[in-house]
């Protein structure tokens, strides 16, 4: 029922089989920096710079930093230290009883939020469900969602498939991901490229933020 230690893998960014050409626009969006904890983080061997967990952490970092300067929303999600097994529910049977102390909580320190983001509690794999997400998003005012993290086969695919049931624009970023494995990974982008996101590369972002700061600037 533990996570598993991770080896390193590379992931390599492809054409997904995107269905959709949607524009991300930094008036309507928001960027979610899922579940970057140390109880899931630190599961991955890190030593090899080029393993993707390091890529992931890096991109991150750089689109965190774009959004500021942007205006964009920022919101995190991190799931509470020492559940009661009945807030937990059937998590307990796949993963054990959870994350055990607050050090595991915590966001890693590359990505950690800064004042003005927004920390989610993050009860199940979709960061809407048991939350006040949705709400937040359309209070302020926006409809397309930046997802970036960890696990991509797990609860970063499961909130994009539950954006768009919410109608609410998911943009994964590939390169800006993590998971168990390589194909996990690709199998996560392929599946929501054809059923409920648009997958793109953390390039994509920064270019669509910096393009806002222009116009501004103009």
């Amino acid at each position: 029922m533990a996570l598993p230690k991770i080896r390193p893998y590379t992931y390599t960014v492809t054409d997904h089989p995107n269905k959709v050409n949607w524009s991300l626009d930094p008036s309507r969006a928001a960027l979610l920096v899922h579940d970057m904890q140390h109880h899931f983080v630190d599961v991955f061997d890190r030593e090899d710079d080029s393993a993707q967990i390091n890529v992931a952490i890096r991109h991150i970092a750089g689109m965190l930093r774009h959004a500021r300067e942007n205006n964009v929303p920022v919101y995190f999600t991190a799931q509470p230290p020492r559940q009661d097994p009945a807030d937990r529910q059937l998590l307990t049977d796949f993963w054990g009883p959870g994350l055990a102390e607050d050090s595991a909580a915590q966001i890693i320190a590359e990505v950690a939020p800064e004042d003005g983001d927004t920390v989610l509690d993050k009860w199940r794999y979709s960061a809407f469900a048991k939350s006040t997400f949705e709400q937040e998003l359309k209070d302020a005012g926006r409809d397309q969602l930046v997802i970036c993290g960890v696990y991509a086969h797990i609860g970063c695919l499961t909130t994009a498939t539950d954006a768009f049931m919410r109608d609410i624009q998911p943009f994964l970023v590939a390169d800006s991901l993590a998971d168990f494995t390589a194909d996990e990974h690709t199998m996560a982008c392929d599946y929501a490229a054809q059923r409920c996101a648009r997958v793109v590369d953390s390039d994509y972002i920064d270019r669509a933020f910096a393009m806002d700061e222009a116009r501004r600037a103009a």
